[in-house]
């Protein structure tokens, strides 16, 4: 490559004998810089993010992916959280990590950064969403670009460079807790230059009066960190570069200026056939044996692996010995990368062929990089070299390869690649359970179902609207999405004594990537598959996938854990939520009695809210069941029930369980349950009514109906009906 650029520069300088001198300098160079064997620096994996003072900053061309240098950066923060505390529960301290760093990703200005990964996985998205906690600034390295401020708030306004002709990151409060409270290796996607990349914009700072526009076709984007000699190695391989000295500037591939060949005369005969160029017809052919190690693989970064190193094999009949590879760190497409490869693989066995040629004179077009035709010769041929001497120019050919289509299938190969999905709104449903039966009676379990309709979703901070309208957290969902969705129908009434068979409920899931699964009937007695429709808690044996996100739920129990009352009251768009490990379970003690509850995630504008439903229900005694009514031969009537304790779901020792609350007492009233006209306190779970009191009722009130309420600490359970007068 320096013996190219020198003989040219020399050339151009000195005429005929400076070229001579140049070449000869070029070729001392090369031989100390690359050996005899000239190659540019070998590809390698991507690397990470690094602080090392003195190293080079590389200028990005097109579009690639790169590590950067941290040049800027605090200590971590540390941040306290602290849940729980109140009467019932263990006071729970969280500790957090941020920093504030800034990271220089090119030494020249760019377009904008694109996806950003954070230990190999999504920081930042191609739409540019944020999948962890952070805020962001981008730098393009303008000449004219202020002062971030945050570093001028840490060092002050009069240390802090703008960093002007730096394209840098400013990653302000990085939620570490991701990356083990550590910052994270990083990796940017780089867009610095749109349209065709030519070998001019390589030149850019280097070297002026050079015609360098040579599309480089297939390469997408480059990046060079190193000496201008081994950039230009670099590409040599696959985009041929001829150097053409002769007019007032450097001209590279001057092919490219050609729409056709140049047609050379006959070959000129010299007396005496000075310096035996050309043999006695003025010209002479030769084919070259093949190449020992021709280069046969190119090896490249591949956009569509995130670009990860990928290789190409050139295509045909395998050669003795390993074939050479070619390491282009470049961004480019499986497909042209198979292409450029297949070119150099041609370009190679057809330059085998060249000619020596002598003109009589000379199409001043005809210069090194030139392509021209000859005379009763096939194909077409560029000039390597040419000379001028007294019996005429002499010129050295080597055939070009035909233009070939790639009609081949290219592989690229695959990879585990970072699944760019967006983060998502959180969704939110909150609820009180029935106390079930551990722990203190006293205890309320409230829960919040966080979830989203995207897979992408990083989790939510839960907090308490305390009705003034400050938000308080009090807890976190975590990655895991709970199972949330809507009824598609209103859920039948049943009875909440027996095993529902008949009914179905169509539920729409929040996402379509969530699913339940069906259960046995010992799964069930154990609490398998509890869910809340509503305001009531069923349990589901059979779950079938309709598709779309839609599952129909059959074998049903009903009015699961005192809920009964919720039965005759759906409608169709009730949430559903599936009772499972995964929502989380609140501190009671810092919910309000009137409070809601909220979740905010990083896909929220703005917190989402919900009420608690069933709230009170955990407290709240339950209805008695079994009603009976007997009259008695004196006229009087004799009204019984059975109570039922809080928390007794299984009746493990055939006796009667304790009552869970401070005395047992019911309420017994006669008439509307809104505007009852009478009532009667009991502490046993019968009422005799005499003959007299019945005639008075009659009287107010003909057929009325009796109802009875368990007055419970806390309050009075739903009422149980008993019997109407007659």
């Amino acid at each position: 490559m320096a013996t190219l650029v020198f003989t040219a520069l020399g050339t151009l300088v000195g005429g005929p004998l400076g070229g001579v001198l140049g070449a000869m300098a070029g070729r001392e160079i090369d031989n100390s810089l690359f050996g005899t064997d000239v190659q540019g620096p070998r590809l390698k994996d991507l690397s990470v993010s690094t602080s090392t003072y003195g190293t080079a900053i590389a200028r990005h061309f097109g579009q690639m992916r790169s590590a950067g240098s941290i040049i800027w950066a605090t200590d971590l923060v540390e941040h306290a959280s602290t849940s729980g505390g109140g009467k019932s529960s263990v006071s729970v301290t969280t500790y957090s990590y941020t920093s504030s760093f800034a990271v220089a990703v090119a030494s020249r200005q760019i377009l904008s950064i694109g996806r950003i990964w954070a230990d190999g996985q999504l920081l930042r998205g191609a739409a540019g969403d944020l999948k962890v906690g952070v805020t962001l600034r981008i730098y393009d390295g303008s000449q004219d670009q202020a002062a971030d401020p945050l570093i001028a708030a840490n060092e002050g306004a009069a240390n802090c460079p703008a960093f002007r002709g730096i394209a840098y990151v400013v990653f302000e409060d990085l939620q570490l807790a991701d990356y083990g409270n550590r910052i994270p290796s990083l990796t940017f996607e780089v867009f610095a230059d749109s349209g065709t990349l030519t070998l001019a914009s390589l030149f850019e700072g280097w070297l002026e009066d050079v015609d360098a526009d040579v599309p480089l076709t297939g390469i997408a984007g480059y990046s060079s960190d190193g000496a201008f000699n081994a950039t230009l190695s670099q590409f040599q391989p696959v985009f041929p570069m001829d150097c053409d000295a002769g007019g007032s500037g450097l001209t590279l591939s001057r092919q490219r200026l050609q729409s056709a060949p140049i047609a050379l005369g006959e070959p000129a005969v010299a007396a005496g056939n000075q310096g035996n160029f050309g043999g006695k017809h003025g010209f002479s052919r030769k084919l070259a044996p093949v190449t020992e190690n021709p280069p046969r693989i190119l090896r490249y970064y591949d956009i569509a692996l995130d670009y990860q190193p990928g290789s190409q094999r050139a295509p045909g009949q395998p050669l003795p010995g390993q074939p050479k590879s070619i390491d282009l760190p470049a961004a480019i497409t499986a497909l042209n990368a198979f292409g450029l490869i297949a070119q150099t693989a041609r370009n190679t066995n057809w330059a085998r062929q060249t000619i020596a040629w002598r003109c009589a004179q000379l199409d001043p077009a005809v210069a090194p990089g030139a392509v021209v035709s000859l005379p009763d010769k096939a194909g077409q041929w560029r000039v390597t070299e040419w000379e001028w001497r007294d019996t005429g120019i002499e010129l050295a050919l080597e055939r070009l390869a035909p233009t070939a289509g790639t009609s081949a299938a290219v592989y690229a190969g695959a990879a585990s690649l970072a699944a760019d999905v967006a983060v998502g709104a959180s969704a939110l449903f909150a609820y009180e359970l029935p106390w079930d039966g551990t722990g203190s009676n006293a205890q309320t379990l409230i829960q919040a179902a966080v979830s989203s309709a995207s897979s992408g979703w990083a989790g939510a901070a839960i907090l308490v609207d305390d009705e003034a309208g400050a938000l308080t957290q009090i807890s976190a969902s975590g990655r895991l999405r709970s199972t949330i969705g809507t009824t598609q129908g209103a859920l039948p009434a049943a009875s909440p004594l027996f095993f529902d068979r008949a009914s179905t409920l169509d539920v729409q899931l929040l996402a379509s990537d969530m699913a339940l699964a069906g259960a046995t009937a010992r799964q069930l007695v154990t609490g398998a598959n509890r869910a809340l429709v509503g305001a009531e808690i069923i349990q589901f044996a059979g779950a079938a996938a309709l598709g779309g996100g839609v599952w129909q739920l059959s074998g049903l129990l009903r009015g699961r854990g005192g809920t009964e009352a919720a039965i005759a009251g759906h409608a169709a768009g009730e949430p559903f939520v599936l009772l499972d490990s995964l929502p989380v379970t609140l501190d009671s003690s810092q919910i309000g009695a009137d409070a809601r509850i909220a979740a905010l995630g990083l896909g929220d504008a703005s917190a989402v809210e919900a009420d608690i439903v069933n709230r009170g229900i955990g407290l709240k005694p339950l209805a008695p069941v079994h009603p009976n009514a007997v009259a008695n031969a004196d006229g009087s009537l004799t009204l019984g029930w059975t109570r039922r304790a809080r928390g007794a779901w299984l009746w493990l020792d055939g006796v009667d369980v304790a009552l869970q609350e401070e005395s047992e007492a019911y309420i017994v009233c006669y008439g509307p349950l809104a505007a009852p006209l009478a009532m009667w306190s009991t502490p046993a779970a019968q009422l005799n009514l005499g003959a007299s009191t019945l005639a008075t009722l009659r009287g107010q009130l003909a057929n009325g109906p009796f109802y009875v309420r368990q007055q419970g600490t806390s309050g009075l359970s739903t009422a149980l009906f008993l019997a109407t007068l007659s």
